[in-house]
């Protein structure tokens, strides 16, 4: 009998994105000590929120693979990457209502969508990794 696992999206996706905003925080501390110092805690923080949605992106694809790979090993087969996609999905819906309730969709909508849809290709091709898994032992 199989166990329901379906609720692991929901710690999977906080995961990722509790990670992704370390990133971004690791990025500012490192631009602020090591590549442009000097500078008054205004300045960073005007920096941190040009360089988060960006930070989002780059840090977010390998993040989003690496998610919908292990939460894919975590299902059978043929679920892995309907498990990814749900991690992913919950990623959306969380990172969707924190923006949109900060007010800042607007201003960066054209990243949002580069950051979801890149998101998507990584934990879709994560699930299909997780899919795959040992089928190359097979051989």
């Amino acid at each position: 009998m199989e166990k329901n696992r379906w609720w692991l999206a929901v710690p999977f996706a906080l995961g990722v994105m509790i990670v992704n905003v370390l990133i971004s925080v690791l990025y500012v501390v490192v631009y602020s000590y090591a590549i442009d110092p000097g500078h008054d805690e205004a300045y960073y923080q005007a920096h941190a929120q040009v360089a988060a949605p960006y930070c989002s992106i780059v840090a977010g694809i390998p993040l989003m693979f690496l998610a919908g790979r292990w939460i894919g090993g975590k299902f059978p087969k043929g679920n892995s990457v309907k498990a990814a996609l749900l991690v992913w999905l919950v990623y959306f819906v969380l990172d969707f209502a924190v923006i949109a309730a900060a007010g800042a969709l607007a201003q960066i909508a054209v990243l949002f969508i580069i950051s979801f849809v890149t998101k998507l290709g990584a934990a879709f091709l994560g699930g299909l990794s997780a899919q795959n898994r040992g089928a190359y032992l097979r051989r």
